[in-house]
């Protein structure tokens, strides 16, 4: 057994489903790259081992404009992608920084949520998971934005 094989599972089962979320459901999803519903909704299905094949990956990446799966793939083999592009404007900035406070916000309600009983049941495992897939989406497209301020020799955060 690979050390680690079943946490890499659980993350890639959930980047599918943020992914097939992302394109609109499994309806939706299943019309993008041509599959049948049913094996869109084994892909969603946390307790069903089947993964994603690479053209259903590309196809639902593309019409996202997210590289969830992808990402996920280069990280469970130790590697990461590299943001060629990076532009920032003070807007995007306070925006980004927004949605990262946001997001942090629902996952600490989530967390509360699900441990005031005691108790962490899979469905609310679940709940924080998503959650946390959105609290990285932000924070991901913070950095990019912050990258872009670097590389644009900084911005001037307050107005003159």
């Amino acid at each position: 057994m690979v050390p680690n094989a079943n946490a890499r599972h659980f993350l890639l089962k959930a980047k599918q489903r943020d992914l097939i979320t992302a394109a609109g459901g499994i309806e939706r999803a299943a019309d993008i790259c041509s599959y049948s519903k049913s094996q869109v909704g084994r892909w969603a299905n946390a307790d069903a081992p089947e993964l994603m094949p690479l053209d259903a990956v590309f196809a639902l990446e593309e019409e996202c404009g997210r590289f969830d799966m992808s990402e996920a793939i280069c990280a469970a083999r130790g590697r990461r992608f590299a943001d060629v592009e990076a532009v920032a404007a003070n807007g995007s900035v306070m925006a980004a920084h927004a949605e990262a406070v946001v997001r942090m916000g629902e996952l600490m309600s989530e967390g509360a949520l699900a441990f005031a009983d005691g108790q962490l049941t899979p469905a609310e495992s679940a709940q924080i998971d998503r959650s946390l897939a959105k609290v990285n989406n932000a924070i991901a497209e913070y950095r990019k934005v912050l990258a872009g301020a670097k590389a644009a020799g900084g911005l001037k955060v307050v107005g003159e």
